[in-house]
């Protein structure tokens, strides 16, 4: 293919950063855009040139100027849009998470693995600059084996709200929504080891916090403070059949400071992916610390999406494999699930 034919289905906030990325990629042609709110999708569509809005996703995959299309709905839609849109032929790029549930997730390995198309997980923080880099001192072996990982994202009040805190909706709050990224990009760095095991704990003591004042806050299009049915708070501890283990905590609703860190331990070196980019090692038996010189050492939500976008649509182009396939989905869907259970069990959870 010259150029590739894309629809977008979703016309929230996260769509915009999709179509934003795909009208500078000169490699595209922003076909459609589909919302349950056709209104919404005309305004998309006409805001990034593309020829058609449709009020349902079965139309724009019944469109044949349509190659591939971005997800960009709810959570609880996800799985069944993914699995049309392959079985119509199309290429996918599905935002996270992928699925609420492990058979979802199963599933739409399956649906891949016998489509035409592509399918890529929206894990954007892979693709900013400072993990890429830093991907290149892991691979070449100069942290050695990473046996400790760190992820963190805590904010003291970052609940959206509406169907972001609605577990039939959404399939959890802040470990589902903020967490999987934090979670993967830690797997991601340390080789993709197997899971084997998982020790989770889940809080909602704080809740939504609706009362906050003279904060400007993201709130869901369908906030109600007084819906919440998520937890606020959850961390975990990960074991991998490698001996690796991973630390994790996140929150929607914290009283603290917010924080975000990726932190990688390996017997020949460190790195802190965030929150900023840095490499700790020995040299002539002294301790030193490096600082990658690149345009950005922290994640940059813009050029996330650029990257990724432009890496999902150079594999459709050229046929390639996708950078992030559905098998890496239905990992994160099991290390979900499995805090989940571990949280509401007491238990360790042995991840099969």
């Amino acid at each position: 293919m010259s150029t590739i034919g894309i629809g977008v289905v979703g016309a929230g906030n996260i769509a915009e950063f999709h179509l934003a990325a795909y009208a500078a990629n000169p490699d595209v042609e922003i076909v459609a855009v589909a919302d349950i709110a056709v209104d919404r999708a005309r305004a998309r569509a006409d805001q990034f040139g593309a020829a058609s809005a449709y009020a349902s996703v079965e139309e724009l995959l019944a469109d044949p100027a349509v190659d591939a299309v971005s997800i960009c709905t709810r959570n609880d839609t996800h799985v069944q849009i993914a699995i049309a849109a392959l079985g119509a032929g199309k290429s996918v790029l599905v935002e996270k998470p992928m699925a609420r549930t492990v058979a979802d997730a199963e599933a739409l390995v399956a649906a891949e693995a016998v489509a035409p198309g592509i399918l890529q997980v929206g894990y954007v923080r892979r693709w900013s600059t400072n993990a890429t880099v830093l991907k290149t001192f892991v691979d070449a072996g100069d942290l050695g084996e990473v046996y400790y990982a760190k992820a963190t994202c805590l904010r003291r009040a970052g609940n959206p709200g509406g169907w972001f805190a609605d577990r039939s909706v959404s399939g959890g709050g802040p470990l589902i929504d903020v967490g999987v990224h934090f979670i993967d990009i830690a797997w991601w760095l340390m080789g993709m080891p197997t899971v084997v095991s998982v020790t989770g704990f889940t809080s909602d003591r704080v809740g939504d916090r609706g009362n906050i004042e003279n904060l400007t806050r993201w709130r869901s299009s369908d906030h109600d403070a007084s819906e919440n049915t998520v937890e606020d708070l959850a961390g975990a501890v990960i074991r991998f059949d490698n001996g690796a283990v991973l630390n994790v905590d996140v929150s929607y609703s914290l009283h603290g400071r917010d924080e975000v860190g990726v932190r990688l331990y390996g017997d020949r070196g460190g790195a802190e992916l965030e929150p900023e980019l840095l490499v700790f090692t020995e040299q002539h038996d002294t301790i030193v610390t490096l600082a990658p010189q690149i345009d950005s050492t922290t994640f940059e939500m813009e050029a996330g999406f650029q990257n990724e976008i432009d890496g999902f649509v150079a594999a459709v182009r050229d046929g390639t494999p996708s950078a992030v396939p559905a098998t890496h989905g239905l990992v994160m869907t099991k290390i979900l699930a499995a805090i989940y259970e571990s949280a509401a069990s007491g238990h360790e959870v042995v991840v099969a």
